[in-house]
């Protein structure tokens, strides 16, 4: 694959939000190229727990995207099933006091209105729910909307699944532009690739992907830390989580924050999550924040204590300062789509925006308003700070 190579559309990355616009692009007919500079799954997909969720999300354009990608994602479970270990086994979010409660159910009222199911569940009830969980719970919301995928898995089936050309192990150095400024192609460090269409599926590095293409996107990246149990029966049956998890997720503090998010998965190992902070792309291991997510793991099942912790790792969620992602054709240069910045809820929401790429690399009417997410909105007065 030398000068030679052209295409209809380039896909800047082969993570799951840029699987999904390979897939949806190719199956709309067009030609399609994916290049990373690592393999498939390399960033932020790879250290991800695949959540598929609308329980954290309020009311508005995330939320709507979540709804859409939902849908999606079930047709691609019933596609590929197994091979992605698609489980759609629902969320439970608890609440410790009755205040607490309150809120929450609050909060889900406004989520049914927007096509949010959701079930209340009192004390009792979260038991027969999930047996294991610490007694004197006030109770909790169901939202059986939620899912799961093996990130890194989907990617790949949905590349493969895609048939478009794949160019691992490739760095993208620079974007080729036509005269007026259109974009023609990427120059990579194996050579060019032609195309009149380039999509921003960076994550992380969406911003420096943006920024070859003389664009602005200010992406930074939120660090967050996973710990990984020894396998087990299935003894925790859906993705539970605290409801300050929802509060720490609309947060932009810049300061350790952590709110238990326990799951089992499908090959038997349970995950606990969720810490968010801002240190920019420093990997090194943090004992504090990992002690953190043990402990709210163990409040919430007190088995846990008993169980070893095999590993962690460790991820950048890229995130825009509004904590909505970037979508869509830019205007400053013609040929140049995003399709990044979605924090930790890219797996979630990769299928939808995928989808609506596809809708406006072919110049057609897209399913949702592109407007919240146009990437030309920031003014550069943001709070940039990482």
């Amino acid at each position: 694959m030398g000068n030679g190579l052209t295409c209809d559309v380039v896909v800047v990355g082969a993570g799951m939000t840029g699987a999904a616009c390979a897939l949806y692009a190719a199956r709309a007919g067009l030609d399609v190229v994916v290049v990373d500079r690592g393999p498939v799954a390399g960033g932020t997909t790879g250290a991800g727990e695949g959540n598929l969720l609308v329980s954290d999300k309020e009311p508005g354009p995330e939320l709507e995207l979540a709804l859409l990608s939902g849908r999606l994602w079930a047709e691609l479970g019933e596609e590929f099933g197994d091979a992605v270990e698609y489980e759609p086994k629902g969320g439970v979010v608890v609440a410790s006091t009755t205040d607490a409660l309150t809120s929450l159910t609050g909060f889900a009222v406004g989520q049914r209105a927007a096509g949010v199911v959701t079930e209340t569940v009192d004390g009792s009830q979260l038991h027969e729910l999930e047996p294991h969980l610490a007694p004197g719970l006030a109770g909790g919301v169901r939202y059986p909307q939620d899912a799961q995928v093996m990130p890194a898995l989907a990617a790949a089936h949905l590349i493969r699944a895609s048939e478009a050309r794949l160019c691992t192990g490739r760095t993208v150095t620079g974007v080729l532009r036509t005269a007026e400024g259109a974009v023609r192609g990427v120059r990579t460090d194996h050579g060019d690739i032609h195309a009149p269409a380039v999509v921003n599926a960076a994550g992380t590095w969406g911003g420096e992907v943006a920024a070859l293409a003389g664009a602005r996107l200010p992406v930074l990246p939120r660090r967050g830390f996973v710990l990984v149990t020894e396998p087990l029966p299935r003894l925790i049956r859906h993705k539970v989580y605290a409801a300050d998890y929802v509060a720490d997720v609309a947060s932009d503090s810049a300061a350790l924050q952590t709110s238990p998010v326990v799951e089992g998965t499908a090959a038997g190992p349970v995950l606990i999550g969720a810490s968010r902070e801002r240190v920019g792309f420093d990997r090194s291991f943090s004992l504090p924040v990992v002690r953190a997510l043990a402990l709210g793991a163990t409040q919430l099942f007190p088995f846990l204590e008993r169980v070893r912790a095999l590993r962690t790792y460790v991820g950048f969620r890229p995130y825009l300062p509004d904590h909505l992602p970037a979508i869509g054709p830019d205007p400053r240069v013609p040929g140049l789509f995003h399709a990044c910045g979605h924090e930790g809820a890219g797996i979630g929401l990769a299928t939808g925006t995928g989808h609506l790429i596809a809708q406006a690399l072919g110049g057609k009417a897209t399913d949702l308003d592109l407007t919240p997410f146009r990437p030309h909105r920031f003014t550069g007065d943001e709070v940039n700070s990482a």
